[in-house]
């Protein structure tokens, strides 16, 4: 396991180089020039000389070639630049709206697994021919409720998040008053806890739907196989059989699922950010494309592909712990 780690791990450095060349190139073919976007000035409205000083100051008069290259040393160098808008280190940046993107994702990916795996399981374990037959009340119950599941997660999977954000802010903050429909609170736990609800659910809505899917498939084709009706066999407990045998084997496909989600979430959710005004990750890399900043461009877009790497290694790591027959080295 270690030397898969370290050969996983070498890989970041080529990768962060290729993905830092081909964002430079994009955000410089984008059209807009950031003089008129960082200042609201207008170029051709001004002198020339004061133009060309701003341009010389900015490094926006070298080629590219030499601006990408004078960005990469700094980079190697632990200093990820200045935002062209407002002058603060791109790293200072980072971290300060991180906590809030990490909050966010923490949140949906409790509430993903709080109530898609449970609603994921008991509907495998309603309409699966090989799972013990509880009273028929409560199968009846059991079946309704992978009726409605299955519907929830077709109508999560559907709906577009911004959309599903805005009718939850219609609702619920400006109708009912119940909950704020922008920012983190007022600063007091019950207001932090009140603000995550919102964006939270609306950016687990969607994951829900899919990991209450694929829980529910994989749980029934777990269940079909011989060891587990072996387990039954044997007398042993029902729910130790679920747990054990059957939820166990089918929890590798849910956490390749959760664990890419989870770097998405962490990456930071664009659009829910923008939408409820969330001060994270998202929202920073979405003002800084607005405004042509492009070190924070580039910072934000070199963290989101870290965080990727990572996630995808911690899943990897994952899967040894939920099944020991899958070995790396």
């Amino acid at each position: 396991m270690p030397h898969y780690i370290l050969r996983r791990l070498l890989f970041l450095p080529p990768l962060l180089l290729g993905v830092s060349v081909l964002t430079f190139a994009l955000i410089h073919l984008a059209p807009g020039d950031p003089l008129s976007t960082q200042f609201g000035l207008n170029p051709r409205g001004m002198e020339l000389e004061t133009v060309e000083r701003l341009r010389a100051q900015l490094g926006l008069n070298d080629p590219l070639p030499v601006q990408y290259f004078r960005y990469l040393g700094s980079l190697l160098r632990g200093d990820m630049g200045r935002s062209l808008a407002t002058r603060t280190p791109v790293s200072q940046e980072i971290m300060a709206r991180f906590p809030a993107t990490l909050q966010l994702a923490i949140a949906t990916q409790a509430l993903v697994l709080l109530v898609a795996i449970p609603l994921g399981v008991l509907s495998a374990v309603a309409v699966s021919p090989h799972s013990p037959a509880p009273p028929v009340p409560r199968r009846r119950w059991a079946r309704l409720v992978d009726a409605l599941c299955s519907a929830a997660a077709l109508l999560g999977v559907s709906m577009p998040s911004f959309w599903f954000g805005i009718m939850l802010m219609l609702l619920f903050a400006q109708n009912l008053g119940w909950l704020p429909s922008t920012g983190r609170g007022d600063g007091t736990l019950v207001g932090a806890l009140k603000a995550l609800v919102l964006p939270a659910v609306t950016l687990g809505a969607g994951l829900m739907g899919l990991v209450a899917r694929v829980t529910r498939s994989q749980l029934l084709e777990v269940l079909s196989q011989d060891h587990v009706r072996t387990a039954h066999a044997k007398g042993l407990a029902p729910r130790w059989v679920l747990v054990r045998h059957g939820v166990r084997n089918a929890l590798i496909p849910v956490v390749t699922i959760l664990g890419m989600q989870a770097a998405s979430l962490l990456g930071g959710a664009v659009i829910v950010e923008t939408v409820f005004a969330w001060p994270g990750i998202g929202r920073l890399a979405v003002n800084a494309i607005w405004r042509r900043d492009y070190p924070v461009i580039m910072g934000t877009v070199l963290v989101f592909s870290v965080l990727f790497v990572l996630m995808n290694l911690g899943v990897d790591i994952l899967y040894t712990l939920i099944d020991p027959r899958i070995r790396y080295d």
